[in-house]
């Protein structure tokens, strides 16, 4: 492009909405924080990982319509363990925990996490027991789309 060329005001409104809805994924180590920032990305909507240890002030001034916590290999139950920033739960945007992420959110929020015996690696399986309005056509979505 010539140095002297401009960026017409068509294109920038148009960059602007294409990041307009982005999504915050929060990295705390885990080995599927790609998978899921391209899972986000062929959604259509526009995502950065970040390190669980960015600032508050980063993390305000991206202004994220949502968050995602991502797992790690860390134990909540150590007391070392990483925290998920308190600016997270201030912002009054939606936040997804996901393995590590999920049970950050939960003990920071004033939930219990305890150890157990049996651990979990890979794919799991949900059994949806009663309706539920977070889930209501998931399960036909992704059904349809993998056998139709």
């Amino acid at each position: 492009m010539p140095a002297d060329a401009t960026i017409p005001a068509s294109s920038t409104k148009l960059d602007e909405s294409l990041h307009q809805d982005r999504i915050l994924i929060l990295d705390f180590g885990s080995q599927v924080t790609q998978l899921i920032a391209r899972r986000v990305r062929e959604s259509g909507v526009y995502c950065e990982i970040w390190p669980f240890t960015a600032t508050e002030e980063r993390i305000r001034a991206f202004a994220p319509r949502g968050i995602i916590l991502s797992g790690g290999p860390a134990s909540v139950t150590n007391p070392d363990s990483p925290r998920v920033p308190e600016v997270v739960f201030e912002l009054a945007v939606p936040v997804l925990g996901i393995c590590y992420g999920q049970q950050a959110m939960c003990l920071q929020l004033g939930g219990r996490v305890e150890s157990s015996d049996h651990r979990e690696f890979g794919r799991a399986f949900v059994d949806i027991v009663e309706d539920c309005a977070l889930f209501r056509g998931a399960w036909a979505v992704a059904t349809a789309s993998r056998f139709g």
